[in-house]
């Protein structure tokens, strides 16, 4: 599952550096998306009590998580793999006043302390890791006892059908939504099926995960057990 596990990349594909971060940046700020993760970010941390340790993995441009930290509730911090979207990132988190720790750093080698997070969330970067199952048992060292690790991401099974309704609501011109259905489709091939996740999960430190599906996208959340579970 892991493929090549000595190849030092930790990621597949051309890196998210340069000219090509910053315009995906910009593709990524218009008003409608970010009141979109303001919503997704106060429902996902509802529950979470007030200090909790939230780490994003491969924020990119860093909007969630300077939305999950916007309240001022919790300390968030997040990690990536590109040094420009790390720079971009602390500026937006600059901007909107808001305090977020963007690092450097490898999925599948975190520079954090055991037990660091009560919270990770990795959205729409997972089909990208070089080392998947190196990064979620990553995730597992660095949660403490009874901490939720949630992945979300494209399925590899989506039909295409799922794809062209996806697209459908994104109110695009009939160029904007040819050009998205192909990239879309495009990142589907890169992307796990169901049953592919649900193994890298039982292999993993985690030992299993519970997953829901809606749309093109999969939602898998592993939970970090105690010794005596």
């Amino acid at each position: 599952m892991e493929g090549h596990v000595a190849r030092q990349k930790g990621y597949k594909g051309l890196p998210m550096e340069g000219f090509v971060a910053r315009r995906y940046a910009r593709l990524r700020r218009s008003g409608s998306q970010i009141g979109g993760w303001r919503k997704q970010a106060a429902s996902m941390t509802a529950g979470l009590p007030d200090g909790a340790h939230l780490l994003e993995v491969a924020p990119g441009p860093g909007y969630f998580a300077i939305e999950m930290a916007r309240p001022g509730r919790f300390h968030v911090t997040g990690l990536d793999i590109s040094q420009t979207f790390v720079e971009i990132a602390r500026e937006n988190a600059r901007q909107a006043g808001v305090s977020v720790d963007f690092r450097l750093g490898d999925a599948a080698r975190m520079d954090f302390a055991e037990e660091s997070f009560d919270y990770i969330i990795c959205q729409a970067a997972f089909k990208n890791f070089s080392r998947p199952v190196k990064a979620i048992n990553e995730m597992h060292r660095v949660l403490r006892i009874g901490g939720t690790a949630l992945i979300q991401d494209m399925r590899r099974d989506a039909p295409d059908g799922a794809i062209r309704q996806e697209v459908d609501t994104m109110g695009l011109g009939r160029l904007g939504a040819f050009m998205t259905r192909w990239i879309l489709g495009r990142l589907r091939r890169r992307a796990y099926t169901v049953e592919q996740f649900r193994q890298m999960a039982v292999v993993s430190d985690f030992g299993g995960s519970e997953i829901s599906m809606s749309g093109i996208g999969i939602d898998m959340r592993l939970t970090k057990q105690g010794a005596a579970a």
